[in-house]
């Protein structure tokens, strides 16, 4: 006897209403169907195939057990795009939205600035999501992980800006000639690295669950940041820009450590949508 989605979507909703919400089982429960949630909510009364049944069933075991909705479905929205990801990578999170808009709307401003480091790419989302909207970009996306670029390629050719990103495996930027060609210098530096502390990220919910390599910022969580601003001395085109996404308690500490390094720039900090510290932004006057 067949159950409709409707009766299915019920039927689990108190087993698992601390770790689903509504909207999230409508979204895994459309994709093994292989439709779009609008769909299934205009179609609640479809039956489901037994194969369907299964895989419904198999793949609300693994949630209930921890594994993250955005790697079930094996895509996730960010900036509007529908990025694919696997547990190679990070999950896009809306906080990183505010980097790429500040990015975005620096290179609109610059029209003659078109070089852009993406740091620590992961997915790729801050590389692809820039090439997207910048159409004359040139951006050399950087990861330590191969599995990660892999991805990051991926997304890349999704959305047709191959063209416009070289990728390279590295540990955050490439050594460099000195001195610097200037055609090789950035005018733009973005990084959205690790950033939790060891000790707290061992014990939140997303150890284990999300690449460690990707979360891990070292004993203060500063530990790449710290490494990546002494490398952009070299890397950053006059007036060039740099832009870090930060952990929400880090802000203070991460404006102390720009002030130490860049003795002529502007810096200043950027709030998200919660009011929490999240964006800074280091200028240099030449």
């Amino acid at each position: 006897m067949s159950i409709s989605a409707r009766t299915y979507l019920e039927h689990i909703k108190p087993k698992l209403l601390d770790e689903l919400s509504e909207r999230d089982a409508q979204l895994l429960l459309a994709h093994i169907m292989g439709r779009p949630r609008a769909w299934l909510l205009a179609h609640l009364e479809t039956p489901l195939t037994q194969p369907q049944l299964d895989s419904a069933n198999q793949a609300f075991a693994r949630l209930e057990a921890g594994e993250p909705l955005p790697y079930l479905l094996g895509h996730w929205e960010f900036y509007g795009l529908d990025f694919d990801i696997t547990p190679d990578v990070l999950i896009p999170r809306p906080e990183t939205e505010l980097l790429v808009e500040k990015a975005i709307r620096w290179l609109n401003a610059a029209p003659e600035r078109r070089t852009v480091a993406d740091v620590g790419t992961g997915s790729g989302i801050i590389a692809t999501t820039i090439a997207t909207h910048i159409p004359g970009v040139n951006i050399l996306a950087t990861d330590i992980s191969r599995a990660a670029l892999k991805v990051a390629k991926h997304n890349a050719e999704k959305f047709k800006v191959t063209h416009r990103i070289d990728f390279l495996q590295c540990d955050l930027l490439p050594q460099h000639i000195d001195p610097l060609p200037t055609e090789s210098h950035f005018d733009l530096i973005c990084a959205n690295l690790p950033y939790i502390p060891s000790n707290t990220l061992h014990g939140l919910p997303i150890f284990g669950r999300e690449p460690t390599l990707a979360l891990d910022g070292g004993a203060d969580g500063l530990d790449l940041y710290r490494r990546l601003m002494l490398l952009s001395i070299d890397w950053l085109a006059p007036k060039g820009s740099i832009l870090l996404e930060i952990e929400a308690t880090q802000g203070i500490r991460a404006l102390n450590m720009a002030y130490d390094l860049f003795s002529e720039a502007t810096i200043q900090l950027h709030k998200d949508l919660a009011g929490f510290d999240r964006l800074l932004e280091i200028h240099l006057h030449e």
